[in-house]
C-alpha cells in the first residue's frame, strides 16, 4: 500500500468516525427534542385546567354564595402557580419539578373540594353550565394523566440513550444531562379513606 493508500485510508476512517459522531450526536438531539415537546404538551394541558378554573368559581359562586372559603382557596391556588406553570425544558431539574408538582398538587386539592359542593347544592349539580365544566375538567385530569405518562417515557428514552455507552461519551462531551422524572405525590399509594 502506497502513501496515497495510507492517507486515504486515514482520510476514510476519519470521515466514518465523523459520520458516527454527527448520527449520535443528531439522535441525541432529537430525543432531547422529543422531551421539550413532551414537557411543552404537559403544560398545555395544565394550562386548559387553569384556563377552565375562572369559569367553574363564577358557576359555582352563583349557587353557594356561602362557600366563599373554598372558592377563594381555588382561585389562590390557581393564582400561586404563576412563574411555576411557565417552567422551562431547559430548567426540569428534580427540584424545580418538585415546585411544579406542589403547585399543581394544591390547585388539584382546592378543585377535588370545589367539585365537592354540588352535594350540598342540589341546583349546582343541575346546572348544565357547572355539569359542563365538572365534564371538561374530569376529561382535562385525564389528559394530565397521559401527558405526564408520556413525557415520562420521552425521559426515560432520552435517560437512557446518555447514560449508555458509547453515547454517555458524547453526552458529556455536549453537554447532554438527565431529566427529571414525574413522581407520585407522597401517599398516593395509599387508598382513599371512603366512609358512608
Amino acid at each position: 500500500m502506497g502513501k496515497l493508500g495510507k492517507i486515504l485510508l486515514v482520510v476514510g476512517v476519519l470521515v466514518l468516525l465523523a459520520m458516527m459522531l454527527g448520527s449520535g450526536y443528531n439522535k441525541l438531539v432529537g430525543m432531547d427534542e422529543n422531551v421539550n415537546t413532551s414537557w411543552a404538551q404537559v403544560q398545555n394541558v395544565y394550562q386548559r385546567r387553569a384556563d377552565l378554573i375562572p369559569n367553574l368559581v363564577e358557576t359555582v359562586k352563583g349557587y353557594a354564595k356561602h362557600e366563599n372559603e373554598t372558592l377563594t382557596a381555588v382561585t389562590q391556588a390557581r393564582s400561586q402557580l404563576g412563574g411555576v406553570t411557565q417552567l422551562r425544558a431547559e430548567d426540569l431539574t428534580p427540584e424545580n419539578l418538585a415546585k411544579f408538582q406542589k403547585a399543581q398538587a394544591g390547585l388539584g386539592s382546592a378543585l377535588q373540594r370545589l367539585m365537592m359542593l354540588q352535594e350540598r347544592y342540589p341546583d349546582l349539580k343541575a346546572n348544565t353550565n357547572f355539569t359542563r365544566l365538572q365534564d371538561e375538567l374530569a376529561g382535562t385530569e385525564n389528559r394530565i394523566a397521559v401527558e405526564r405518562r408520556r413525557f415520562n417515557e420521552a425521559v426515560q428514552s432520552y435517560n437512557k440513550a446518555i447514560r449508555s455507552f458509547p453515547r454517555n461519551l458524547m453526552a458529556g462531551m455536549f453537554g447532554f444531562e438527565r431529566k427529571a422524572y414525574f413522581e407520585a405525590e407522597a401517599g398516593a399509594q395509599k387508598a382513599p379513606e371512603v366512609k358512608f
